[in-house]
């Protein structure tokens, strides 16, 4: 019990971040290279695998990139809500860093499920969906926004009064625990394991482009959290990974961009701006679903159904 208790500095879960990260990394190499064995093993290994894998290391430091660049931005946006907005301070012990966790990986779920049901949210995390393998590679393949989007949805962790040291390795400690989702050489574990821990079968199913898979098990540790808001569908049928359009390259500046390019491209060929600013905020999948209109030929304030609408599909 007095070790749940103990308090801990900012130091030590800043070394915690470093260690597990780098210790991860390594893992998840030696892990790839085992999952490529055993493709070769089974004759189904073609050199796109590799090629898309290498791809997806290269979002990755992009990703990085720009993370550092507003790294400070990060820490002083939590710092800011730490110090003049939190309720209260909360030491960091064992029982915080748990529930931090938890919250944590509730928080995921919203602003996971926000990517994917918000037009500029899809833009960047559709990225992370591309690639049409599935391979722990994959768990590296970020889009450009892919880490300021989060930061808004965990700023009521440091209004809570969570330390910001402790929000970024909860935050990372849900991630890393993601990135081992990211394999088919784990089938399916067992059932009470399943049924509330979050497993390489359902994130399959998260990544599948199958019509009944779309948008399904946004969880990040606990598949709960599905259950309970009703984005729970089990592995059934062979998964399709990928997206619906597929972008066909491996080229890391189409695949780290190509989101954008998709979803600004739809913004110019629509007409109408409510049109053009519905692209931004509504659901991706299929037409929006605001009311698409063109003015009618003979009278600009008569509205006709747009005959060169094209959807921004997934």
């Amino acid at each position: 019990m007095e070790f749940l208790t103990k308090v801990y500095t900012e130091m030590e879960v800043y070394a915690w971040d470093e260690s597990f990260n780098n210790w991860f990394f390594l893992i998840a190499l030696i892990f790839l290279v085992f999952e490529f064995l055993r493709l070769v093993v089974k004759g189904k290994f073609k050199l796109n695998i590799l090629t898309d894998a290498i791809t997806n290391f290269i979002t990755l430091y992009a990703f990085i990139g720009l993370n550092f660049l507003l790294g400070g931005f990060y820490l002083a946006t939590y710092y800011f809500f730490y110090n003049y907005v939190s309720i209260t301070h909360i030491p960091i012990t064992m029982w915080s860093i748990v529930l931090c966790i938890v919250l944590a990986d509730l928080i995921y779920y919203c602003e996971h499920r926000f990517m994917h049901r918000v037009g500029f949210g899809w833009a960047t995390h559709t990225v992370h969906h591309s690639s049409p393998y599935f391979n722990i590679s994959v768990a590296y393949r970020f889009g450009p926004l892919d880490g300021l989007i989060p930061l808004v949805f965990s700023i009521p962790l440091a209004m809570l009064g969570f330390n910001p040291f402790l929000i970024f390795f909860a935050e990372i400690f849900v991630q890393l625990y993601q990135t081992a989702l990211h394999t088919e050489v784990v089938r399916k574990l067992p059932k009470f394991v399943e049924a509330i821990m979050n497993t390489p079968s359902h994130h399959r199913v998260h990544h599948g482009s199958n019509k009944k898979y779309i948008d399904k098990n946004y969880g990040g540790i606990f598949i709960i959290w599905d259950k309970m808001f009703g984005t729970f569908e089990e592995e059934q049928e062979e998964v399709v990974y990928g997206i619906t359009r597929p972008i066909e390259s491996v080229n890391p500046f189409v695949v780290f961009f190509h989101g954008f390019t998709r979803l600004f491209g739809k913004m110019v060929e629509t007409r109408g701006w409510r049109n053009k600013i519905g692209y931004l905020f509504m659901p991706p999948v299929g037409s929006l679903s605001v009311t698409v209109v063109c003015p009618g030929p003979t009278n600009p304030n008569v509205h006709l159904p747009c005959p060169n609408f094209v959807k921004w599909n997934r």
